[in-house]
């Protein structure tokens, strides 16, 4: 049973890592096409950027670090 749970904490941890790994892609998008078409404030976009940043690096952590156990 134990095993169990830690498989799907384990899977969990993956799908969390993904989710946020898609999430900063996507805000590093935005913000490259808004200092690309000079829409939105600088302020804006710098915390965006450094949000995304946050998700993207953070998500590629959790999938690299968690072990596979199948």
């Amino acid at each position: 049973m134990l095993y169990k749970t830690a498989t799907v904490i384990m899977n969990l941890k993956r799908t969390f890592g993904a989710i946020l790994t898609v999430l900063g892609i996507i805000g590093l998008i935005y913000t490259g096409v808004d200092i690309i078409n000079h829409h939105g404030q600088t302020t804006t976009l710098v915390v965006v950027g450094i949000i995304s940043l946050l998700f993207f690096f953070t998500g590629i952590s959790l999938v690299r670090n968690t072990k596979d156990e199948a």
